[in-house]
């Protein structure tokens, strides 16, 4: 009996912390995206915050800014410019995206004619991992920010000699 009474306590109290860090956790994402710049008219800011990862210097992240549109089976691309810029006093950066929505693509013939939904996105950029920052972006309120993760091959191959 007196086991579980103290069993029940400690999971008590390890709940308890665990939301006191959540929260502190939370405070402190806010007060780091607070020192970023507003939106301007027309645009909303959005972050990727990422989880503490193990060796995230052998980590890469790579970023798409686009919008889903209704394509033909050509290759497209959303047209406009990302430019990194800086926050002052901070040392920190942040990422602006130029983009009236417009895509460009290749000519080909498509024989249906068929239209399907397709992420059509900028050129794709690729950072370096670092959870101890979010990754900021002012983005037009019709395109939206999607990443994944890199992770280096366990086996480091040899290229081929001719």
């Amino acid at each position: 009996m007196r086991f579980s009474k103290t069993l029940i306590t400690g999971l008590v109290m390890l709940a308890g912390v665990n939301a006191f860090a959540q929260k502190k956790a939370e405070k402190f994402e806010k007060l780091e995206i607070e020192m970023f710049p507003k939106a301007k008219e027309g645009y909303k800011q959005v972050y990727i915050q990422l989880p503490v990862a193990k060796n995230e210097s052998d980590l890469k992240v790579e970023f798409f800014v686009g919008a889903e549109k209704m394509l033909d089976c050509n290759k497209h691309f959303l047209m406009g410019e990302l430019k990194t810029q800086d926050l002052q006093g901070w040392g920190y950066n942040y990422y602006e995206v130029e983009s009236k929505g417009e895509t460009g693509g290749t000519l080909m013939a498509c024989p249906d004619q068929k239209l399907t939904k397709k992420f059509v996105t900028l050129k794709p950029e690729t950072v370096g991992y670092n959870s101890k920052l979010p990754m900021v972006f002012y983005v037009p309120k019709d395109l939206e920010v999607r990443y994944r993760v890199l992770r280096p091959d366990t086996k480091m191959k040899k290229a081929v000699q001719r």
